[in-house]
């Protein structure tokens, strides 16, 4: 039992730390900010990088603590970027409050996300090993594309739907096209914020570590560690790995809302939703430490501002860039690397510390006892 509570304070005790991280990476920028001291570039690329951000822990959810790969990860973003997107459009001229719509919007993308998630999950799951990550790939190229085929107008008559030409629509003259294919939406209200921004990674961090800590996550975990031993524990397997899926897939959609109000125009580009995206984000979950939250969140801000902070440097910097990205890696999982930070790491020189002041404590205690016992008592 004490044991378990040790245990139990430890965890609060890597929770309390990632929170207050992450609040003094938002108070720096801030006061940076207040003082002008980042760059307009920079400062166009803040609202992104809490979207990366929360990418990356989600999908730590799927890769670090349920233990599947999956390289589909930008579907769900792109799902719940156009499904809360496509809301904002529809309500902008019904007179609700923005703040209001953009609340709806964040849900909507998050449930669409979770949604698509879950049923991609069920057939996806069943498999093992690689074939994940290529069924995942597939379903991401395949939601992209859908959605640089649809076309979404709308007039008197309703909505209008078409995966081949909006010709077809023959919209009369109250129409409007809402999805126009390729082209995608325009006149996308700006909502998103770095401040909204800052408070749904917040959001993400406080719902993963809480799955994590509670006895839901404790049954993922068991069947990422052996999934035989859980089937005969009595663990639903099936029913953990789709609730890790689609809470990964929900909160890649909120993700895709935050990323879908922080531009004019919304496109399904292979940049923004393709392949790439997938590997960039599975690439700072690799980089963090898979199953590591509080290093996600440090190798999303590396990955997304050092290309940026190396500008400077012209034709050197993308391979500045890959040098600090090959040390992280090394750094992260070099067998030796990580046998010298068992040894002389920073967690190591504390515990010893800690060891060494409780043994001194002890033998203190040990010393004044026996000092008692020396003492003559009274009446001899």
């Amino acid at each position: 039992m004490k044991k378990m509570m040790g245990k139990i304070q430890g965890q609060t005790r890597t929770n309390l730390i990632t929170y207050g991280m992450v609040i003094a990476i938002f108070l720096v920028i801030q006061i940076m900010l207040q003082g002008g001291h980042v760059p307009r570039l920079i400062q166009g690329m803040l609202v992104s990088l809490t979207v990366y951000i929360i990418l990356a822990i989600s999908l730590n959810f799927t890769v670090g603590i349920l233990g599947e790969l999956s390289i589909g990860h930008a579907g769900f973003f792109c799902v719940g970027a156009f499904a809360s997107v496509f809301f904002s459009v529809t309500v902008m001229d019904g007179g609700m409050p923005p703040g209001l719509r953009f609340f709806f919007a964040l849900i909507i993308g998050a449930v669409a996300g979770g949604l698509i998630g879950l049923l991609i999950g069920f057939p996806v799951l069943r498999l093992r090993g690689d074939y994940v990550a290529l069924v995942t790939l597939a379903f991401g190229e395949i939601i992209r594309n859908v959605m640089t085929a649809l076309h979404v107008g709308r007039d008197s008559r309703g909505f209008h739907f078409s995966l081949r030409d909006a010709r077809e629509f023959n919209l009369d003259e109250t129409g409007e096209m809402l999805i126009n294919g390729p082209l995608g939406l325009v006149n996308v209200p700006r909502d998103s914020t770095l401040t909204i921004g800052f408070i749904l990674v917040m959001i993400t961090i406080f719902i993963v570590t809480n799955m994590m800590n509670s006895r839901d996550g404790r049954a993922i975990m068991s069947i990422r560690d052996n999934r035989i031993a859980a089937e005969s524990i009595g663990i639903n397997v099936t029913k953990y790995k789709l609730l890790a899926f689609s809470v990964s897939a929900g909160l890649a959609g909120l993700a895709g809302a935050l990323f879908g109000h922080n531009w004019n125009t919304l496109t399904a580009s292979p940049r923004n939703f393709g392949f790439i995206m997938s590997v960039m984000i599975l690439v700072m979950v690799v980089l963090g430490g898979i199953g590591n939250i509080r290093g996600s969140i440090i190798a999303a801000i590396a990955i997304t501002l050092l290309p940026e902070l190396l500008r400077g440097l012209a034709d050197l910097r993308m391979l500045i860039y890959a040098v600090v990205l090959i040390v992280m890696m090394l750094l992260n999982w070099a067998p030796k690397v990580l046998e010298w930070r068992e040894r002389y790491g920073l967690k190591t020189f504390i515990v010893n510390r800690r060891q060494i002041i409780a043994k001194k404590e002890a033998d203190k205690k040990e010393i004044d006892k026996k000092e008692i016992d020396k003492e003559p008592k009274e009446g001899e």
